[in-house]
């Protein structure tokens, strides 16, 4: 009995994993594939109706695939790790509800190939999320090559996660906003960081998106960390809304709610085409039929990561789960990212799914045939100096500083470029080291600031503390705060969550901060 609420929250937790197949009956006797995934539905569609019949020739049998989709992949990522550490502290075997996990990034999949560990009664006990295939060199190279783009590996060492296409990030806008706006087609990040674009970007909260938290990243490694954070500060400062899914920003992009969003490339593309077939179908020619919306990677700004699959840890079809992936990275499976819609052979039927394919073969072989001629082994460039401890900070900090106090935020951003000196048609980043004015300088230096974070006592000489705008502190305050290794210093009360202390730091300095940009330039009564 002392198991039972345990075993009830596992029913809870795998309750999201309950699938409910809509448009076409279940058929009992077909085995069952059950697809853990964010992908959205032209992806689902075009890979469950490809592989459904692939099977069927290849085996003579029939398959069905069955999606769950309870989130994006940071919210999967911590159903399944709640889940399975739900099945160690109960004692019975983890998983059972899924066969594969199937989009994302690289991070989170990495995080899910790493044992959960716990002890029960001074019993260790661990598991991971993903199971290890067993594959051969000779498979890995024929499909990855030497299994690199740029310092990006492409498949997990431990064979718990192979890429299946390729992801950039980038801007997706709307021209006729762009034209209301009086502002001109993005080209980088920090073209959006400009007073025109006050209430006119979607954002996305990084917490409930790992492709949005890469983005970010991405901006953070290429432009620096003082630098990256000026320009988030500022898109987030100059959003409408902050959405909870990484597809809401090309949504409201293409009705035209709003005029950029950072966005995964696939999805930036798909509106892009979207728009301009209906603008072609309406019969509209030249510059009209080119469609309101469109995408670009921000050159030299950017991030090439694989989209991995993987097999999760008691999985109910392990073999069907290995030929699902084996499909997918196979050259029926791969044109279908690229190819345009076909009634027959190669390339989807309904829906071009504008992503780039990771088997290496398809750019020597199929390139000419590809909706959008991009090699991005030509274009993807390792980062100068990577740093691994910036990607833990980027939700709490983003919390902290927009999404707990989005209005406080814009008003402070909004009397900063009122301010009579600010430069109008200026090019590039405003920071204070390029205005000449002391008060505006003032205020920018106030606006950019960093929280300062308490650490452990140092003999002789008390606490010790750090300024997460020192980029070569963050490792030690990674350690410390977000992986506990200070839970013994009394920083924060035993039973908190120490991730959400820090950001209720970080909240108290941004919000001290906005009010006081905000009092200094209010009339005097």
């Amino acid at each position: 009995m002392r198991y039972l609420p345990i075993g009830l929250l596992i029913i809870l937790l795998a309750s999201p994993f309950v699938l409910e197949q809509k448009g076409e009956p279940v058929d009992p006797d077909a085995p069952q594939l059950v697809i853990v995934t964010p992908h959205n539905e032209q992806i689902r569609w075009e890979f469950k109706r490809a592989f459904e019949r692939w099977y069927d020739a290849k085996f003579g049998e029939r398959v069905q695939v069955m999606w769950s989709t309870p989130g994006g992949t940071s919210e999967i990522r911590k159903l399944l790790i709640s889940e399975y550490t739900a099945a160690l502290e109960a004692g019975i075997p983890p998983g059972g509800n899924a066969d594969l996990l199937w989009g994302g990034g690289s991070y989170e999949f990495s995080q899910l190939s790493r044992p959960i560990e716990i002890t029960v009664d001074n019993e260790p006990r661990s598991v991971s999320v993903l199971a290890p295939i067993e594959v051969t060199p000779a498979w890995l190279e024929s499909i990855y090559g030497d299994g690199m783009i740029a310092d990006q590996a492409l498949f997990d060492a431990g064979h718990r996660w192979f890429g299946t296409a390729l992801s950039s990030f980038g801007i997706v806008f709307n021209r006729d906003a762009l034209v209301g706006l009086g502002v001109s087609t993005p080209g980088t990040w920090q073209d959006l960081a400009v007073p025109e674009y006050d209430g006119w970007i979607t954002m996305v909260d990084p917490g409930m998106s790992g492709s949005v938290t890469t983005a970010f990243e991405a901006i953070l490694q290429r432009r620096g960390w003082v630098d990256g954070w000026r320009i988030l500060r500022r898109l987030a400062a100059n959003a409408r809304s902050f959405a909870g899914s990484s597809t809401k920003g090309p949504i409201e992009v293409a009705a035209g709610e709003t005029a950029a969003a950072v966005c995964i490339d696939f999805y930036g593309r798909y509106e892009a085409q979207r728009t301009r077939d209906a603008a072609v179908k309406a019969g509209l020619a030249g510059a009209d039929a080119i469609g309101r919306v469109g995408y670009v990677d921000p050159p030299g700004e950017t991030v090439i990561d694989p989209d991995p699959i993987g097999q999760l840890t008691g999985a109910p079809n392990p073999e069907l789960a290995r030929r699902f992936i084996d499909f997918v990275l196979s050259r029926e499976g791969q044109a279908l990212w690229q190819f345009p819609v076909t009634s027959s052979g190669l390339g989807p039927t309904d829906f071009e799914l504008r992503r780039l394919p990771i088997r290496r073969s398809m750019y020597r072989d199929d390139f000419v045939r590809f909706v959008d001629k991009v090699d991005p082994w030509t274009i993807a460039t390792p980062v100068a100096a990577p740093n691994r401890a910036m990607r833990a900070f980027i939700a709490p900090l983003f919390r902290a500083m927009a999404l707990d106090q989005a209005e406080a935020l814009q008003d402070a951003w909004r009397t900063i470029t009122a301010h009579p000196a600010y430069p109008q048609d200026a090019e590039g980043l405003v920071t204070a080291s390029s205005v000449s004015d002391p008060e505006l300088s003032r205020l920018l230096t106030e606006f950019d600031s960093f929280p300062v974070i308490i650490g452990p006592v140092i003999a002789g000489q008390g606490d010790s503390s750090f300024n997460l705008g020192d980029v070569d502190q963050l490792a030690a305050v990674k350690a410390g705060w977000l992986r506990r290794g200070w839970a013994d210093e009394g920083l924060w009360p035993v039973e908190a969550d120490p991730t959400e202390v820090l950001r209720r730091i970080a909240r108290r300095h941004f919000r001290a901060v906005y009010q006081a940009i905000v009092a200094a330039q209010r009339p005097a009564a």
